[in-house]
């Protein structure tokens, strides 16, 4: 008799577009997850304005760099073949239509949730028409000292041709009369300047339990209300806010780049040159205005979004950082695990078993203190590190920096090519440079994205290494907010793996083959894809057989062939995506055996975990990956297995919660849409980021 299960597999093309969703719709509907933050009361006011501004920065960030490349793929004519084979055209269509509901609903919650809410916790964003006329003279004597010296008006006419905007500066278009005719000029409002000015006086006015009031204006405006200090003689007929957005991607060749790090320091350069992807306007502008500016940037209309005032609102994270700490979330104090605080040294301490901990319920100061350590210890001989995102202060760079001595060998891998984060990731490299730390920045055509630490220490006759190995990046002030795991060990296998991986991204290695690390581009594919084909023996072989994967993204289409297979066979598969997701889970023949999940909440959920099977048999790895081309195929990654029980049912503990999770956890249905979960009538939410913080496991 045919298996049944075999008989779909024949008769069901698993790479019908129709069984995968679109990537850029399916980030579109991350967002708008993001989004719903600002509504939920679970979080603090200031929190859940600081969700409307991380929403805004994210739309931001994928006209820069998706919408473009869609419009350029349009430009040129090239074919663009996705796997669920929407044309560039209708992609570009379907995302104009998207972004002006958002933009909507962000207006929305905005201002009839957020901004009254404010006011009655006594912070009012004042219109500038409002103010007191004693408020309307100090700002003016703040715009004659502070703000008029830094701004440069700029004419349009004949003589002076139409400037080049910035990308995502804010801009006032002025329209003056002149002699019976109208002019335009482009005035920018410097970045040096806060974007909401405090006004003094909300001491005296006392509500809210006694707290002063917090009385704010935008910075735009007051520049709108004394436009005559900077075209004196002239009629002010109108002013309009105005940001463009501009493609910030870039391609390095890097095969023809004799100096690496120059070759991206005059890319980032250009960043702020590229070609115009995105208008937004306030809705005051006239249409003749907005087709003018439009035509002038060379952007077509249906790319021109007209809102409400404010504009910019990414620059509303400013307001979470006034003095009103009790409308955010209080400060967590992350534990530091017991087999560190009572061990003399962490090398001591990894030497009486593996650690696993788990970000930011776990603190992050192990990891710093494991280089930091190593930097100080003079039976260290060598430290060796990759740096991806490490941010603008890194205490792990510091301690690199103090490390270089006669006796160590330190050698960094820093990824230049970490989207957004290059200018730092340059200042760092020319640092540890000069300080005669061995720099290297990878392999030509591969970024770098793993997450490891060696340190090679003296001890007794002989050497022993140790090894750190992450999901999320060096970076001490990401790791109190983005939830990672880290892992000491020194099993030889996995340090031995270590210098390996290391030898490969610093020299000439062509090591393909690792002991215990899945290493892409090399082996992590083909060791994902034979870890799922277990699963689906074991399941036709009437054995219980399970998948339980944790990720930001799952669009890698072989892969998604390969969940389908294995739930067409009867595997359990479970999936908690945060982010973007392709594939289409409850689909009868295909994925009715496949739950996806995304959670979105106080704390960015970023690690990476790939279990195989249940109970003492079952196989979990970790590491730095998502299922995507891009790391799989154009990354260097490193996902490595949990050798302890102890530590694989601490990690199967936290997916069963968040899988079980009714306060965070939005349910994907068969056509890409989500449903936010919510407890049974009378049960409170389980909200697992919470029960993590009370005990971490």
């Amino acid at each position: 008799m045919t298996n049944p299960a075999r008989r779909e597999e024949r008769e069901i093309n698993l790479s019908d577009p129709s069984l995968y969703i679109n990537r850029e719709l399916s980030w579109l509907s991350f967002n708008e997850r993001v989004l719903a933050q600002a509504w939920d009361e679970r979080h603090p006011l200031l929190e859940r304005v600081r969700f409307v501004a991380i929403s805004a920065t994210n739309l931001d960030e994928f006209f820069m760099i998706r919408v473009s490349g869609l419009q350029q793929q349009v430009a040129a004519e090239l074919p663009n073949p996705v796997p669920d084979g929407m044309p560039p055209e209708e992609q570009l269509a379907r995302i104009h239509e998207h972004t002006r509901g958002f933009l909507a609903e962000q207006r929305e919650v905005l201002e009839k949730v957020l901004m009254p809410a404010l006011r009655r916790e006594g912070i009012n964003l004042v219109p500038y028409a409002r103010l007191r006329k004693a408020e309307k003279e100090e700002l003016r004597e703040k715009f004659i000292r502070d703000i008029f010296p830094v701004l440069t008006p700029l004419a349009i006419d004949p003589a002076h041709p139409f400037p080049h905007i910035s990308n995502l500066s804010l801009n006032l278009l002025v329209v003056l009369e002149d002699r019976g005719r109208r002019v335009m000029a482009r005035l920018k409002v410097p970045t040096t300047i806060d974007r909401f000015i405090r006004l003094s006086g909300g001491e005296s006015e006392r509500g809210n339990g006694g707290r002063a009031e917090i009385r704010l204006v935008r910075v735009e405006e007051v520049i709108a209300a004394n436009l005559e200090e900077l075209f004196p003689g002239k009629k002010i007929a109108a002013s309009y806010v105005f940001q463009v957005t501009r493609n910030a991607d870039f391609v390095i060749e890097e095969d023809e780049a004799a100096d690496l790090l120059q070759a991206i320091e005059d890319e980032l350069e250009s960043r702020w040159f590229g070609q115009s992807v995105r208008l937004v306007v306030t809705e005051e502008m006239p249409r003749e205005l907005r087709d003018w500016l439009a035509a002038h940037l060379n952007i077509s209309p249906d790319a021109v979004y007209a809102v409400p005032e404010p504009i910019g609102l990414g620059d509303f994270e400013e307001l979470t950082h006034l003095e009103r700490s009790d409308l955010l979330y209080p400060p967590i104090s992350p534990r530091v695990p017991d087999a560190i605080r009572r061990s003399r040294s962490i090398t001591s301490a990894i030497r009486q078993g593996d650690i696993l901990l788990y970000h930011p319920y776990d603190s992050f100061a192990p990891v710093v203190e494991f280089v930091r350590a190593a930097a100080g210890d003079p039976n260290v001989l060598a430290i060796k590190q990759t740096l991806y995102r490490v941010g603008a202060n890194s205490p792990i760079v510091e301690a690199l920096l103090s490390a270089r001595d006669e006796q160590t060998q330190v050698a960094v891998l820093v990824e230049l090519k970490a989207r957004f984060d290059e200018e730092p990731n340059i200042t760092w490299a020319r640092q540890l440079e000069a300080h005669g730390v061995h720099v290297a920045y990878g392999i030509v055509g591969l970024k770098t994205h793993a997450k490891i630490c060696l340190v090679v220490r003296r001890e007794g006759q002989g050497l022993r290494r140790y090894v750190h190995l992450g999901t999320g990046n060096y970076n001490p002030s990401t790791a109190r907010v983005y939830t990672d795991f880290s892992y000491f060990t020194d099993d030889p296998g996995l340090c031995e793996d270590a210098s390996d991986l290391f030898n490969y991204l610093t020299g000439y290695s062509a090591q393909r083959e690792y002991k215990a690390l899945l290493v892409a581009p090399l082996t992590l594919r083909e060791g994902i894809l034979r870890l799922v084909e277990e699963q689906i023996e074991r399941a036709r072989n009437g054995e219980r057989a399970r998948i339980t994967w944790k990720m930001n993204s799952l669009t890698d289409p072989q892969i998604i062939e390969a969940l389908y297979r294995a739930s067409q066979a009867g595997v359990r598969v479970d999936l908690i995506v945060r982010g973007i997701c392709c594939l289409r889970p409850g689909m009868e023949g295909v994925s009715e055996n496949i739950r996806v999940v995304s959670l979105v909440g106080r704390f960015l959920e970023h690690a990476r975990v790939f279990a195989f099977g249940e109970g003492e048999d079952e196989k979990i790895l970790l590491g730095s990956a998502d299922m995507m081309q891009r790391n799989l195929d154009r990354r260097v990654e490193q996902v490595f297995p949990l050798r302890e029980e102890r530590h694989r049912r601490r990690v199967r503990r936290i997916l069963d919660l968040q899988l079980s999770d009714t306060a965070n956890a939005w349910e994907m249905k068969p056509d890409g849409s989500f449903e936010r979960l919510r407890p049974p009538a009378g049960q409170d939410p389980l909200d697992s980021q919470a029960l993590l913080l009370e005990d971490p496991g």
